[in-house]
């Protein structure tokens, strides 16, 4: 037994000593654990910042969330709907009649409803928050259905009650507020060349152009101060859908001006061109 004892005992660990060694394998891993959590949490802000500086860009030149704060444009959007808004969709195509858009009414329209101001410096920060990320409406945004591009002549109202473009009517019962007229107001204004003629679906309770007539602009709104245009509800889920430029923008009458116009006017530049240079060719010989 001795000799078997020293054959194969040279070779072993007292069994206290195994159980240390197994105790201190079972151990590493959870201390391993332990750090990977630590570096989580300490990565988390860093992390949290990124995500926060990504949103913005993304919400500064490609999609903004915008919080609807009032009746104007019902049912099409209802009070505390959420849409995103395309921001690029008008450096690829022009602004079209029908359009859902939204645009900055500062230093042009008063604003439909009334914010009070906060109280504090922490407050107007989250507030900003709120607004850059559709959960809080801004101040100076309005919301509204392009009718009228520029060069538009647009009237109200025709022998049918029907808003007309350009001498053609506009039937539009599909996203009209259901009993509203299309207007209780009667104009007939010319739209400025870069400017667009604006109202909501809920005309009976809409400041939109027809309110602004006295301001600059007669009512209607600069291009420039388009943010874009309004595609998809988002919120609440139940209302969750697009928002399409109604049939009734499609009009073969209405396309066809709109196609003509700039030939029309680069017709009428060119014609007093070409008897300019017939003269001098003439003189010249």
């Amino acid at each position: 037994m001795t000799s078997e004892s020293q054959e194969y005992g040279a070779a072993r660990r007292p069994v206290e000593d195994e159980v240390d060694v197994v105790a201190e394998e079972t151990q590493k891993p959870a201390k391993g654990d332990k750090e990977k959590k630590g570096s989580f949490w300490k990565e988390l802000p860093v992390l949290v910042v990124v995500a926060l500086v990504l949103a913005l860009i993304i919400k500064t030149f490609v999609i903004q969330a915008f919080y609807i704060p009032s009746e104007s444009m019902q049912n099409t959007l209802l009070k505390d709907d959420r849409v995103l808004v395309n921001k690029l969709v008008y450096h690829t195509r022009d602004i079209e009649r029908g359009d859902v858009v939204v645009f900055s009414g500062v230093d042009s329209w008063d604003q439909e409803f009334q914010l009070e101001e906060p109280s504090n410096p922490i407050a107007a920060f989250f507030r900003w928050v709120g607004t850059a990320f559709g959960v809080v409406p801004g101040e100076k945004d309005y919301i509204k259905r392009v009718i009228g591009l520029g060069g538009d002549q647009v009237k109200c109202c025709d022998s049918k009650g029907r808003i007309t473009v350009n001498g053609v009517a506009l039937n539009e019962e599909s996203y009209l507020f259901p009993g509203n007229e299309p207007s209780d107001k009667f104009f007939d204004v010319k739209v400025p060349e870069g400017h667009l003629w604006v109202m909501g679906d809920h005309r009976a309770v809409s400041l939109d152009s027809r309110a602004h007539q006295g301001d600059p602009g007669g009512g209607s709104i600069p291009e420039s101060q388009v943010i874009g245009r309004a595609f998809v509800i988002v919120w609440p889920f139940s209302r969750a859908g697009t928002l399409s430029i109604p049939d009734t923008f499609a009009q073969p009458a209405l396309q066809a001006l709109g196609g003509a116009t700039p030939f029309v006017a680069g017709f009428a530049l060119a014609v007093p061109l070409v008897l300019v240079r017939r003269r001098r060719v003439r003189k010249g010989r």
